[in-house]
């Protein structure tokens, strides 16, 4: 059965994307750090009738994050997709934030991406196929939001990275850039954002984009 891997599987995004490929028929597991959280999501799940597991990991914490991974793999098999959907969305202008906030800030919207990606990826390439998405945003910098503005500046260049390491391999690396704030019943509503998200896992190899644009105005 195919399955599915959300990192940072909340409402909004994470849910939308979780049911959507469910839809699908594909197996889902969520990884986020609150338990309740995660409850809420899978019970949005559920409803498409495949088997949906949750598990608990900070982003941050890589030995957790692995070892969610491997639940994940040893029960569903190697994921075809991975979706990695944490950050810290926060306002704050230049030299507002410390150091240790920039730092905490880049763990989650990067790094966590990165080691994710790390832990996964090469048995996909080695496999021949996979999909590796990262949620983005801040299509332009902004100074009212400097720590988001560099992470997602930091996410375009990961997957740049990966697609240049895995991509022959058969692994389409991609961004989600969301260009506005999320919210039901609005041009940013998650259920049309998780859209890109199956359209990107489908894509034609000869057609991979690395990176889809959620501009608004789809309704």
């Amino acid at each position: 059965m195919p399955s599915a891997v959300i990192i940072g599987a909340g409402p909004g995004i994470g849910q939308a994307v979780g049911g959507r490929l469910a839809r699908e028929g594909l197996a889902i597991t969520l990884i986020a750090r609150n338990e309740r959280t995660l409850g809420a999501v899978a019970e949005a799940v559920a409803p498409h009738g495949v088997p949906v597991v949750t598990l608990e990991a900070d982003s941050t914490d890589q030995a957790a994050l692995n070892a969610a991974l491997d639940k994940a793999i040893s029960g569903h098999g190697l994921p075809d997709i991975v979706v990695y959907n944490a950050a810290i969305i926060q306002a704050d202008a230049p030299g507002e934030l410390s150091v240790r906030g920039h730092m905490e800030a880049w763990a989650v919207n990067v790094v966590g991406a990165l080691n994710a990606a790390a832990h996964v990826v090469p048995a996909m390439a080695a496999r021949g196929h996979g999909t590796f998405l990262v949620t983005g945003g801040m299509p332009e910098p902004k100074p009212q939001y400097v720590s988001l503005s560099l992470g997602k500046a930091g996410v375009r260049t990961l997957v740049t990275l990966l697609d240049q390491e895995y991509g022959p391999s058969g692994v389409h690396v991609a961004s989600v850039t969301v260009a506005g704030p999320v919210a039901p019943g609005t041009d940013f509503d998650p259920d049309d954002i998780a859209e890109h998200y199956w359209r990107l896992h489908t894509q034609p190899r000869h057609q991979w984009e690395l990176e889809a644009l959620h501009a608004g105005g789809s309704r």
